[in-house]
Order: structure tokens, then sequence, then C-alpha cells
């Protein structure tokens, strides 16, 4: 493919020396050209009936109209037609309405109008609630670590406007013991009121998605603060909350029937516990008396499988020591059990009657085996696993698991050894069914954008139809196991033609001080584990739009399930300089040339940075 010299970056170079660096003009690649005279007839202008055939037949886009490709013709010549003078008007009516070969170029360019996702909603959104992977923050109240770090409402706030449809809430009384503040509990973080964080979601909840806000409780409340967090709730919230008229639903409700409702999951309060003995030294919250701190430390050894006994977590922070706790989660261990620490400080009553009914999800484990715990009762609830514990009872109940989340729910959190709020693979959930991949939302890494990726998927509403292959109900012999290798569905064909952007969006020397950039993109393919890929491109040397032209096949043997991650970088020693990302879920791939935009480390979109690429199914 051709390129045109049209300017020169210049760089200093030792002392007084300027060296000059060629830029290209970006031309369409060779593949369009072909395209464009095939739907042309060989012609130099292509007309809007001609332009509809080419995005009908070549893009896919099955729901196109003439209506619809006359709208982008006369779009695209509003922004190419480029007057002599900025105060002369043009009347595109008078023009010649076709296109030219570089017009499409630059429309394809354009991912507000050719971007790679559907961006409405389009999934199936009348089954129940555990048909969906659903959007679900970890502790989303922190804004950073899980040991230090404040407790605020504005992570929430920020993660409500990404889409985020499960929030956490860890509830605890003040010291004083007449109100309710949300705190990580035996830690150092500072806590932020309950009602901060209720009147925030009810501000923002419906900002990005009008789908279902799910609050998930971690629950530290005497009898009397369940009662005022049941009327402090209720009044915030109004009609939006949803609560069921029966203690015993047969189904969850649908996504579509609960839409711009909140809904509430924690566990079955048919007993719980008044803390007698809490020591709240400023923003602390510890066990009184070392006795009781080692009694809760061995217990917790002995009754949890995931536990870390004798493991310290010791910081700066007034020589705090963590021996064997959960964190938050401390209380939704693998036996469902009060956690430790509750067992050694408890009076049992009856719950809040009130705080009982607005409960939709019930967070109950049942005593037993493994597989007694993954049984199904007729009794809707929701099991809570650390990563860990999923990991090991998916090598040998993996199809108890995917059966159990065909009707119930399952929320998988990061272990609490992850006290720099960093993230797991989250397909170790989502390929055994798991609804609630729940995500610290604070970090800044790879599971992060996985996470980000995924829920890009069905407009970006926060819910996303489970494929078939974890729901229909097989022989014993032929049920689902994402480790097992099946036959090739289908071969995804990915592209890589040119990236732009890069020079608008940073510094001329934000790369490398005395040369332009020196570009590559990796190409990755997550899902089940015999789908994993890994490829990338050549190098092109001291260039700010970089051209590859590099095809790439992927077999894969479930794409429901799959994801494409992309991430360019400038080639230097080490491990180079970062460049911009994207994950897609595959399933949602539009066909054809397609702009792709990318993002920062955060997963905020660049304003200007994107690559031209083209997917193909085979």
């Amino acid at each position: 493919m051709g390129n045109s010299m049209v300017t020169h970056n210049k760089y200093k170079s030792f002392m007084f020396f300027i060296r000059k660096y060629k830029v290209t003009e970006l031309v369409p690649p060779q593949d369009l050209r072909e395209v464009f005279s095939k739907f042309t007839g060989g012609e130099s202008r292509m007309s809007a009936e001609q332009l509809h055939q080419f995005l009908v037949e070549h893009q896919a886009e099955k729901d196109c109209t003439l209506l619809d490709a006359e709208k982008i013709v006369e779009k695209v010549l509003q922004i190419r037609i480029r007057p002599q003078q900025e105060n002369v008007s043009v009347d595109v009516k008078n023009i010649e309405q076709k296109v030219t070969l570089d017009d499409i170029f630059y429309f394809l360019r354009m991912d507000d109008f050719n971007n790679p996702l559907k961006t409405e909603v389009h999934h199936d959104m009348n089954a129940p609630l555990s048909h969906y992977f659903i959007y679900a923050g970890h502790n989303s109240y922190l804004t950073g670590n899980q040991l230090s770090s404040d407790c605020s409402e504005k992570p929430i706030i920020k993660a409500l406007q990404r889409g985020v449809r499960a929030i956490e809430l860890d509830l605890w009384p003040t010291f004083n013991k007449d109100d309710i503040k949300v705190d990580h509990g035996w830690t150092l973080t500072t806590p932020v009121s309950a009602m901060r964080c209720l009147e925030s979601i009810r501000e923002y909840g419906f900002v990005a998605s009008q789908y279902p806000i799910i609050i998930t409780i971690e629950d530290h409340l005497t009898r009397d603060l369940q009662a005022k967090f049941a009327e402090m709730a209720t009044q915030i919230f109004g009609e939006m909350l949803y609560y069921p008229e029966t203690d015993r639903l047969t189904e969850f409700p649908s996504p579509e029937s609960l839409k711009n409702r909140v809904i509430i999951s924690t566990k079955p309060p048919n007993e719980c516990f008044e803390p007698t003995s809490i020591k709240d030294n400023d923003n602390f919250v510890m066990l009184s008396g070392s006795e009781s701190s080692s009694s809760s430390s061995s217990s917790r050894g002995k009754e949890s499988p995931d536990s870390m006994t004798g493991v310290k977590i010791e910081g700066t922070m007034a020589d705090v020591k963590i021996e064997g706790t959960n964190g938050s989660d401390c209380d939704e261990g693998d036996d469902g059990d009060i956690n430790t620490w509750e067992c050694d400080h408890k009076s049992y009553h009856r719950c809040s009657p009130d705080y009982k009914r607005l409960i939709t999800i019930h967070n109950k484990k049942l005593k037993g085996s493994l597989k007694d715990k993954l049984k199904i009762d007729g009794e809707l609830r929701r099991l809570s696993w650390s990563e860990t514990t999923l990991e090991k009872a998916s090598e040998s109940h993996g199809a108890d698991i995917v059966r159990f989340t065909q009707k119930n729910i399952l929320r998988v959190y990061p272990n609490f050894t992850r006290v720099k709020s960093t993230n797991f693979k989250p397909h170790i959930g989502w390929m055994y069914g798991a609804q609630m991949v729940a995500f610290n939302m604070q970090g800044h890494a790879k599971p992060l954008w996985l996470m980000q990726g995924m829920f890009k998927a069905n407009g970006g509403c926060g819910y996303i139809k489970k494929p078939p292959c974890l729901m229909q109900e097989h022989p014993c012999d032929k049920e689902f196991d994402p480790k097992r290798k099946q036959p090739v569905k289908k071969t995804l064909k990915v592209k890589v033609y040119m990236g732009h952007g890069w020079n608008l969006d940073f510094s001329p020397t934000h790369f490398d001080k005395f040369s332009p950039p020196d570009f590559f993109t990796k190409i990755y393919i997550v899902g089940v584990p015999a789908d994993y890929a890994k490829k990338k491109t050549k190098v092109v040397i001291d260039n700010w739009f970089p051209i590859w032209d590099e095809e790439f096949e992927f077999p894969l043997t479930v794409p429901e399930l799959a994801l494409l991650r992309i991430q360019v970088i400038d080639k230097d020693q080490g491990k180079g300089d970062f460049g911009g990302q994207t994950c897609l879920p595959v399933s949602e791939l539009k066909l054809g040339f397609r702009s792709v935009p990318l993002y920062n480390k955060k997963g905020e979109k660049f304003k200007s940075v994107k690559l031209l690429m083209r997917f193909q199914f085979e």
C-alpha cells in the first residue's frame, strides 16, 4: 500500500543537531481499494445505493436502510468539503450525492459511526436474573487499597457511571452504635456514612443503564440498626426499591421487569447477632483483647479451607497485623457460617422483620460436602466464594457449579491477600456460569481491562445473557466442561491495518525523547483454556502513523466466552511504553472494516487514538 510523504518531525539529537523524520499520510489500504472498486463497478465515486449495498453485504449491517446510507453520504460530504474560505457556506444538496474512496476511508476511521460493537441493548432481557452475567463491584466504597484507603461514595458513583450494576456495602455500627457506617472492618480505612452511599446510588444509579442495581450487603448490624437501615433504604429509594411479596421465590425476576429498580442481597436474616465487644479506635475496628484475637485466628484456620492460617500482612500503619482473617468477606467463607469473631461475640435474637422483608436475593450456604452446598433444592439463593475456592471446587465439581448457576446466583470475589486491590482473571468465574464476578474497580491492570471489555457487550447495560452452553441441561456425560477441549466452532480473522491519533493525544517526546515512537500491536484471545492465544505485529520504526497491514487467525471452540484483547506498545528497552488498549467481546464484533478506539490504563477512552481493523468469521 502506498504512502505519501507530507511533512517531517524534527527532534533534537546530541547538543545542537536536528534530526528529521518523515511523516506518512494515511491512505486507503489495498483491501479497501478493491472492495470500493467492486461495489462501484470500477467507478471513482460511490452512490448512496452502492454504499447501502457495501454496508449490508460487506459490513454485515443487516438493519441498514437506503435512507441510512443517504444520511451517511450527506454527513461525510458535510465534513469532508472544505471551502477555500471559512466563511463560505456550501449547500450539500446541490452537490452530487456521491462519495470518493478517500471519503469512505475517512468515514471508516470514525468510531462514532463505525464502532466495532453494537451500541444498543439487543439481548433478551426477560429471562430470570440468574441467566445473566452482571457487572459487579467488590468493596465498592474503597478509594484505594484494602487496608488504609478512604471509604467514600465517590468510587460508588464512578462505578455506576461506568455501568456497574452490583454495588457492595459493608455495614457496621458507628462508635456509639446509634448510626450506620460503611467501612472495611478490622482495617485502617476511614468510614463513610451509609446514607451518603445510598443517596449516591439513588442519584447516579441509572445514569449509564436502566437495568437493576443489586446492593450486596455484608451485615454487621444490631437488630435496631437493621431496622434503621430498612427505614433508611425505604425512605431514600421509595418506589425504586423492589422486594418480593413472598418469602419463597421460585424464579428470580428479570432485568426487564426490574428497570430502574434497586434490589438488596444479603444473608437470610433468620437469626442474627448483636456485637457486644467492639473497640472502635478512631477508624480502626479491632477485637477487644488479644485472647479473642488469637481465638478468632485459630478458629478461622480450622473452619475455612480458603483461609491462610498464620499469614501476616504487615505494614507501617501503626504496626497493624492481620492474621488469618478474610477482610470484608470474612462472613462469606466457604462454610457459610457466621465469621469466627461473631461466634465469639454474639447474642442471638430475631432480626427486624422490615429488614428481612427487603431482601430479594438471599446469600445462603448449605452444610455438608461441596456437592451438598451446590444442591438445587428449589429455594433460590446466592453463594459467595473467593477466587481460590472456585478454582478448587471447579477441579472436581465443575458440572455441579454450572448446574447450580442455571437457577441460583454465584458471586466470586478477590482473595483477601489482594491488599493492593488487584484482581484475578475473571474467566475463572464466567466459564462456570458465575453471574457476579466481583472486582475491585479502583485497580488499573489487565484483569480489569477484561472486565471492562466484557461489559461493553449488549450496549454496555451491565447485563449480558449467558450463552446457551451454560444454560442447557445435558446428560451427565455430556455436560459443558470449559476445560475439556471441544471442536473448533468458528475461526476469527483479525486484520490490523494502521493506527493514528497519538500525535494529537500525546506530546512529541512522550514515547521517545529523540525520535518518533516505534509501535507494534499485541493481540490476545482470552476465554476457555483451549482458546487462549497471543499474536503480535511487526514493529514500525519512527512513525506516529504506523501501518502494519497484517492478518491473524484465531480458531475458537467457545467463541461465546472469548474476548479479543488488543494492546499497542512503543518498543523500548525493557517492557516498552504503553500506547493504548481495548478489549472486545468476540460474540459482539461487527464484521468488516472497523474503527477501534483505544483506552488508557484506567479504561478511559483516548480522544483521538484509534486503529483501523477488519473482522471476519469463517
